[in-house]
C-alpha cells in the first residue's frame, strides 16, 4: 500500500445532478485515491476544510470502463467514490458554494 497523505487523498469534487442534491442535506461527494480507507478520507476533510466534523464516509470502488479505439481493446484507470456526510452543528464546505 503506498504511503497516502491527507492532502493526497482527495483528488476532486463530484459535480453530478445527484451530488448537488444532496449538498442541501451536507453529503459531498468527492473522487479519493484508490488506496484511501475511511479513516484517512475522514481525516483529510476535517483537517482541509476548517470546522467541518465527518459523521460517515461512504466508499464505492468504481472499475475501469472497457473502450474501444479501432480494433483495439483497452480499460479505462479504476477510481474510488466517497460520500462524506457531515454532523449538524458542521460548518458546510464553502469549495462547492456557487455551483
Amino acid at each position: 500500500m503506498a504511503d497516502v497523505r491527507y492532502y493526497d487523498v482527495l483528488l476532486k469534487p463530484v459535480i453530478t445532478e445527484k451530488s448537488m442534491s444532496e449538498m442541501a442535506d451536507k453529503k459531498y461527494t468527492f473522487l479519493v485515491h484508490t488506496d484511501a480507507t475511511k479513516t484517512q478520507i475522514k481525516e483529510a476533510v476535517e483537517k482541509m476544510f476548517e470546522g467541518t466534523k465527518v459523521a460517515s464516509v461512504n466508499t464505492m470502488n468504481m472499475s475501469g470502463k472497457t473502450r474501444r479505439r479501432g480494433l483495439v481493446y483497452g480499460k479505462t484507470a479504476k477510481t474510488k467514490k466517497a460520500i462524506v456526510a457531515l454532523t449538524e452543528d458542521s460548518k458546510e464546505i464553502t469549495f462547492f458554494e456557487g455551483l
